[in-house]
C-alpha cells in the first residue's frame, strides 16, 4: 500500500484538535490540516499574517487572490472570518488567545527540544513565528516527514539549533502518532500497515510501547 504522505500527517493532527480552539497553522504541511476537520468539530485557524478564521484549501476555479496564509498558500475564509494586522496577529498569540499550534520540524528530541527554523550552513529566510508560537501556546503538534533522505529527525538530542526547549506536546508523521512526556516519547498509534519494530528503526530517540497501542489511519495514493 502506498500512502499519501502529506495528507496522511495533515489528517492526523486534525484527529488532535478539539471543539472551540482557536488553532495556529504553521507554514508547509500545517497549512492542510484545515482540510481535515471533521464537519461536527468547530476549530477557529489562526495565521500570524493577520487571518483569525481560516478555511480550506479553496476548490479550483474558486480561487481569492487576496486571501493568503503566512506561507503565501491561497486559502479560503470561513463565515465571521477576520482580518487584521501582523502585530495584532501576533498579539494573539503573545495574549495566550491560541490553544494550539502546528507546526513543521526539521528535529524533535525526546525531551520535546524542536528545531525548525536554520539548518547551519545553509540561507534561510527567517524564524517566522514559531517563537512566539512555542512560547505562548499551551499545545505544541509538531508535523513532519519521520525522516529525511533516510536520515532520523526524532533524536535522542537535536543537532541543529533549537526555536525551543521542552515545548513539543504530540509529534506526529506518516510512521505514528507520538507523545512527548516526562519519561520519554511514547508512540500512541502506529501507522496502518507498520509495525513498532519498523517505527523504532527510522527513530533515534528511544520510544515508549504501550499496551494499548492503537492503529493510526493513513491516507492512500490516489
Amino acid at each position: 500500500m502506498s500512502i499519501d504522505i502529506k495528507k496522511t500527517i495533515a489528517m492526523n493532527a486534525a484527529r488532535l484538535l478539539k471543539d472551540g480552539q482557536v488553532v495556529n497553522l504553521g507554514i508547509g504541511i500545517p497549512t492542510m490540516v484545515a482540510n481535515y476537520i471533521p464537519e461536527n468539530v468547530g476549530v477557529i485557524f489562526q495565521s500570524e499574517n493577520g487571518i483569525l478564521g481560516l478555511g480550506p484549501t479553496p476548490k479550483p476555479g474558486e480561487e481569492n487572490p487576496d486571501f493568503l496564509d503566512a506561507g503565501s498558500n491561497l486559502v479560503t475564509i470561513e463565515p465571521g472570518g477576520v482580518f487584521m494586522n501582523s502585530a495584532d496577529g501576533f498579539g494573539l498569540i503573545r495574549s495566550g488567545h491560541v490553544d494550539a499550534t502546528v507546526l513543521g520540524a526539521l528535529q524533535v528530541d525526546e525531551k520535546g527540544n524542536l528545531a525548525n527554523w536554520m539548518i547551519p550552513g545553509k540561507m534561510i529566510a527567517g524564524y517566522g513565528g514559531a517563537m512566539d508560537l512555542i512560547t505562548c501556546t499551551p499545545v505544541v503538534i509538531a508535523a513532519m516527514e519521520h525522516a529525511n533522505k533516510g536520515k532520523a529527525k526524532i533524536l535522542k538530542e537535536c543537532t541543529f539549533p533549537l526555536t525551543g526547549v521542552s515545548c513539543v506536546t504530540y509529534i506526529v508523521t506518516e510512521m505514528g502518532f507520538m507523545e512527548v512526556t516526562d519519561r520519554g516519547i511514547v508512540l500512541r498509534e502506529v501507522a496502518e500497515g507498520l509495525t513498532p519494530e519498523d517505527v523504532q528503526a527510522a527513530t533515534e530517540a528511544e520510544l515508549i510501547i504501550p499496551d494499548d497501542l492503537k492503529v493510526m489511519p493513513v491516507v492512500q495514493e490516489n
